[in-house]
């Protein structure tokens, strides 16, 4: 076993240092660090992985979380990373503040953002602010897997759900069907049709803010486009939502009014989204290729 030697400061003893009791030694810190985290940010995290599991407006982290980290893998250590100890320690004395602030007041969304600012603050006391901006893809991703508030989705649930009712509606009067609206409520002879939150289109539209980050951030350089790509996926979201909607209602009036609830109501659901995906995966790749052409002639 190989082992070093170090001079005794008390008397200038050579003493013998197992090499690798010496690499435990250095690692025991970072250990110590990862055990605090853990417990003090148990909470927050045991939280959000529940939400991540049972809430359907929240699903879209059991994608982005495992990415971001595979990601933050992948990108690995940026070659000018330096350790910024002060920094790192200011950032994660205030979000242990917080995290306790929000404990006491019993706010999940600040305690989560408490757990990302303790996690950042640790990453800039080892590796430096400029590690953070290496990571800035995963790190996108991980802010946008935490749930809002529900007050915020509840003011941001309304005008979708305004919206795509009346978008919905417009469609079947332009496919002759009688329709009369009422705010979110849709009239047809047969039955009415209620535009409720879950069907405000707010889940899909997250969901593909989400993807339309991660493929601006995988496959395009220039920000403006990935800005650009995001944007795009917000009309997309909406439009197809009404025309889930449209659709719903032209199958209970020229079908069967059984169809407006059941399988055929989330089939809709699932096969728009598909649709949605496919359309902000062509937009990409047509922002991709207009980049490289204009990279061929900038060269």
């Amino acid at each position: 076993m190989m082992r070093s030697t170090l001079a005794d400061p008390a008397g200038d003893v050579p003493v013998r240092v197992n090499r690798h009791q010496l690499a435990g030694s250095i690692s025991l810190p970072l250990l110590v660090t990862v055990f605090a985290f853990l417990v003090l940010f148990w909470t927050p995290i045991t939280t959000l992985m529940r939400d991540w599991w049972s809430d359907p407006e929240a699903g879209h982290g059991l994608l982005l979380g495992p990415v971001s980290i595979w990601l933050a893998w992948k990108r690995g250590l940026a070659p000018d990373s330096r350790p910024q100890p002060r920094l790192g320690l200011a950032i994660l004395a205030f979000a242990v503040l917080m995290r306790y602030a929000s404990g006491l007041a019993a706010e999940l969304f600040t305690m989560r953002v408490s757990l990302m600012l303790a996690a950042a603050g640790l990453v800039i006391f080892y590796l430096g602010f400029r590690q953070i901006l290496h990571w800035w893809l995963p790190v996108l991703l991980l802010a946008l897997s935490i749930p809002l508030p529900s007050v915020v989705l509840s003011s941001l649930a309304l005008p979708l759900q305004l919206q795509a009712s009346r978008f919905g509606a417009a469609m079947l009067e332009w496919r002759h069907v009688p329709v009369v609206l009422s705010g979110n409520v849709i009239q047809l002879p047969s039955r009415s049709l209620f535009v409720t939150e879950a069907c405000s289109g707010l889940r899909s539209l997250t969901a593909l803010l989400a993807l339309g980050t991660l493929m601006g951030g995988l496959w395009l350089r220039m920000p403006a486009l990935r800005f650009l790509l995001v944007l795009i996926a917000i009309p997309v979201a909406m439009l197809l939502n009404g025309l889930r909607i449209f659709l719903t209602g032209f199958f209970v009036y020229y079908v069967s009014p059984a169809l407006g609830d059941g399988i055929m109501h989330y089939t809709e659901g699932w096969a728009l989204f598909a649709v949605a995906f496919l359309i902000v995966g062509f937009v990409c790749w047509a922002l991709s290729s207009l980049e490289t052409i204009w990279q061929e002639r900038g060269a």
